[in-house]
């Protein structure tokens, strides 16, 4: 008789980040360490020291243009992106918000964490009044590139010399997305 396996259902959620508790920002340091050795470290080519690593996230929380959005699994963190809004001097291209260290850790895919944080992003952009999110990406991110295009995201520019790694130059793809601002509700 073949033993019973127990299992027990998967928690997974998103939301904004504004501060670390508990175990938040080692589990975010594993998951980018993670998502950096698969290959989609948003500019790190091999994972840094840990406090270079620690010092980056907190760093994240304080700039006021930035705006963090975490993927849980099972209340851990596992993913993450930015929406980073422009300078208050940049009025020209203030209709736009940025997408930025947007990863989800190989362990956790499959779950709809990073769709659900590409929609969190849509809703807090909208709500901010941005008229159009941008995003980059390196060619060799076929699945993050399959994600965004399924997100309504439209090529606009590929730079054949994007990024460099092992000595090889890799190509990467400019993305922007138009979204309809809501206004801002004021309670009374």
């Amino acid at each position: 008789m073949a033993a019973e396996i127990e299992t027990h259902p998967v928690s997974t959620h998103v939301e904004w980040l504004t501060r670390f508790t508990g175990t938040d920002l080692e589990d975010l340091c594993v998951a980018t360490e993670q998502a950096i050795l698969d290959g989609n470290g948003f500019g790190w080519l091999k994972p840094p020291p840990r406090e270079k690593l620690e010092a980056y996230w907190r760093g994240v929380l304080l700039v006021p243009e930035r705006e963090l959005v975490v993927a849980r699994y099972d209340g851990t963190i596992v993913g993450s992106g930015q929406l980073v809004r422009p300078p208050a001097n940049n009025e020209a291209q203030a209709f736009a918000a940025m997408i930025t260290t947007f990863f989800l850790a190989p362990s956790a895919r499959g779950h709809g964490l990073a769709r659900g944080m590409l929609r969190a992003i849509d809703e807090r952009a909208a709500e901010r009044g941005f008229e159009a999110i941008e995003l980059n990406v390196r060619d060799t991110q076929t699945a993050a590139i399959s994600l965004y295009e399924s997100h309504g995201f439209v090529r606009w520019a590929t730079k054949q010399k994007y990024a460099k790694a092992n000595g090889q130059f890799i190509v990467g793809h400019y993305y922007s997305k138009e979204i309809r601002p809501r206004p801002r509700i004021v309670p009374t």
